[in-house]
Parts: structure tokens; sequence; C-alpha cells
């Protein structure tokens, strides 16, 4: 679903989620290394001594590790759980004004993802109240680590967040994943994020008798998985939750840690996920080989219109990710969301208060856009409402077009996205 300011440690956020970078807390069985020491006042302020007395230690490590420059303080403090509740009360309010995560949840409630009576508010408050175990927060440039986590697990914690406090005075997190851009391009941006984190981190904390040799790229990937998984089973709000809110909790780790080792591989060094090197889609994600490579699928931006007498409540991108997600939901495979060009959905209003639901994909290749159509119409029946799937051709390009409920006359348009 739809993402919002990137979180932090190992996995991280949902759709919608309103906190920025928080750490979720899973266990580490990992050690770690004392650097050098440091002069304090010089990398870390903060009223607690011992956080900063860690920060300074291993932050000249984490970025020569991160290939980026530590450029000023970074700020480290404590707060209670009930501090984080109001603090994410706050936040939820802020992400979610007038009606927004009720229009988010009807939106994904047609599509099949979420329960029609799913309230996001409140799953996304469960969901943080229970993994939660400190965030970096762009807004005031400050790490925070909870009061409740054991003394011997706060190194562990620290050093995710503490890549992000490197990242974000080398780069606009908010701007990356601002809430004015679609859903699909958050979640990339999110997951190169997070994967770059994560990866430091895992470097960092498994560095064994002395420090992994910088200039081989790590190989992570793979035994994140299980900690991934052991994660979701672990945790009861997790493990209770829609597949596409599991996911989107999920994804920027295991998704994103491929991407940068990709990145790091096939490129050489250590670049960092950003400005050029910044993907625009979660298809991106998926094919981190491509993008690597220098041949990145851009997608096109849809556009959907309707007649006179609907209006448009809600509209957004579900990617290549959501959009695999929408089919294994439905009985069908992930891979035939492959070959996604771009797409919009409409949540709509018939000016009686009946809503309804437009879809619109464009498809790299005809056989791409067959093989979805092949693969979901038989599990139509999966949606809550009637729903109808149609293959189009627009503009000589191969489209498809998923109604929910009692759509009126809907037409699509394609811009190219341009790259930044």
């Amino acid at each position: 679903m739809e993402e919002s300011q990137p979180m932090g440690d190992v996995p991280g956020r949902e759709p919608g989620s309103p906190v920025r970078w928080v750490s979720l807390g899973l266990p580490l069985l990992l050690t770690s290394l004392a650097c050098a020491g440091v002069e304090e006042s010089a990398l870390v302020t903060s009223s607690d001594p011992q956080l900063a007395q860690i920060a300074a230690r291993i932050l000249p490590d984490l970025a020569a590790r991160s290939g980026m420059e530590l450029r000023e303080p970074v700020r480290v403090e404590r707060r209670s759980r009930a501090e984080l509740a109001r603090y994410l009360e706050f936040k939820i309010d802020e992400e979610f004004p007038e009606g927004r995560a009720e229009l988010v949840s009807e939106a994904y409630g047609l599509l099949g993802l979420v329960p029609m009576d799913l309230d996001l508010r409140r799953t996304l408050n469960a969901l943080y109240l229970e993994q939660i175990a400190g965030f970096y927060e762009p807004d005031s440039t400050t790490l925070f680590v909870l009061d409740d986590q054991p003394e011997d697990e706060i190194e562990s914690l620290m050093v995710h967040e503490l890549v992000h406090a490197i990242q974000d005075q080398n780069t606009d997190l908010d701007a990356i994943t601002a809430l004015e851009l679609d859903n699909d391009r958050r979640v990339a941006a999110l997951a190169a994020i997070e994967g770059h984190a994560t990866l430091v981190m895992f470097e960092f904390l498994l560095q064994g008798q002395g420090a992994l040799d910088l200039t081989e790229p790590p190989n992570f990937a793979v035994s994140l998985g299980p900690a991934l998984e052991a994660a979701r089973t672990g945790s009861p709000t997790l493990a209770g939750a829609p597949l596409v809110l599991q996911e989107s909790v999920l994804f920027p780790y295991r998704g994103g840690v491929t991407f940068v080792e990709t990145l790091w591989r096939e490129r050489g060094g250590r670049p960092p996920p950003f400005g050029p090197d910044l993907p625009v889609s979660t298809e991106q994600i998926l094919h981190p080989e491509d993008f690597a490579r220098g041949q990145a699928d851009v997608p096109r931006t849809v556009e959907v219109s309707v007649g006179d007498g609907w209006s448009i409540l809600y509209e957004d991108t579900l990617g290549e990710l959501e959009l695999g997600i929408l089919l294994e939901t439905a009985g069908a495979s992930r891979t035939s969301a492959r070959g996604w060009g771009g797409d919009r959905y409409v949540l709509l209003d018939d000016g009686d208060g009946h809503h309804s639901l437009a879809w619109f994909g464009v498809w790299d290749t005809e056989a791409q856009r067959d093989k979805f159509v092949l693969e979901l119409t038989p599990r139509l029946s999966a949606f809550p409402e009637q729903a109808t799937l149609t293959a189009l051709e627009i503009g000589g390009l191969p489209w498809t077009r998923l109604l929910v409920g009692d759509v009126p006359d809907v037409t699509a348009s394609v811009r190219d996205l341009e790259p930044e």
C-alpha cells in the first residue's frame, strides 16, 4: 500500500506509514567492532553520555562503509514508549488528513488487497507500537532510541539509524519520499534508503575478527531472507496483517539490499543509491541488473479521466511490486506482473455516495499484457464487487483496464516520466 517517510532498522514500514526511519528491533545475533576513539563533540550532540559515546565511536566507520560524507554532528537521544505513542498519533494525523486513511483503505479494499472494513490508522499504530525500537527523524535530524531497549542491543540498534543520519546529510530523505510523489516511486526510494542502511549495518556488525574488505561487495541478500521471515512470523500484528501490509514492511529491506548489492557489484566501488542512482519504480528494484547496467526501464506516467457527474476521490500508482501482490492475493503468480510499464487507479464517486474503482496499466509488450490478463481473469471473483478485466490498445501501446463496481466511462493516456 501507500508508503510514507522511510523507517529504520530491519524491517521497516508500510502503507501510509507516518513515522520516518524506524528500527523494528529484529533480534541481531551479531557482534560489533570498536573503532578508534574520536572527539565526541565533533561528531555527536546528546544529553545521554552513553549514546554519545557509542555514536562517536562508530560514525566514522559507518560513513566510510556507506560511501558518504559525515558533514556535521548527529544528535542522538532517548525517548519513552509513551512518548513514542504520542509521536505516532501525531504523525498518523499528519500523514492522513481529512479522511485520507479511509480512502486509501477503500481503494485497496476494492482491489482485494485488504478487508473492506480495515481500520488503517489503527492497524498502523498497532504495527508500529509492536515493532519500533528506535527511529531517525529527518524533521529534527535526530536519532531516537527507546529507553526500554536492552543495554546489550543498543549499539546494534543505533548502527542502522546512524547510517540514515549520514544519508540525510548527503541527500534530502524527505524530498525523495515526499507524500506528493506516487506510491510506487516512494516505495522504490524507500527500498534504496533501507537497503543501503541495512547492507552497511550487516557489514559492520558481521565483520568477525576484523574489518571486512571494503573493495569487495558483500553478499547478504540470501541470508537476509530467513531473518525477515522470522520477523514476520515472530510478530503477531505483522503476521496477521494482509499480505500487502506485510510486504510493504519487509520489501524495502529484502528488495533494497539486493538492489544495492547489485549496484555495487556491477558498478564497482560503493556508490550510494541516490542522485542519478536513485530508482524511480519498484520495477527497477525488482530487476536491479538492468538498472545497474544502465538499461533501466523508465515507467510511463498514466493519467485517468472520468466523465461528467463523477469525481475522483483518490488516485495513485500500484507499481510492479503491488501489482504482483494483487495477483498473489487473488491466487495467481506474481511473475505475471513482469512487463509492467506504468499504471494508475482511481477511486470514484457517482455523486450519490456510491464508490467504484478503475485501474489502467500499460505494458512493455502485448505478450506480457496477455499473460497478465490470462492469469487474473479466472480469479476476478476474488474482488469484493463485480470486476471486469479488458485488454486494450491505446496510442499504439498494450493496456489493461480493470473495473471494480459500477464504473462510468473512463479513459487513460500516458506521458513518459522524465529522468531527473
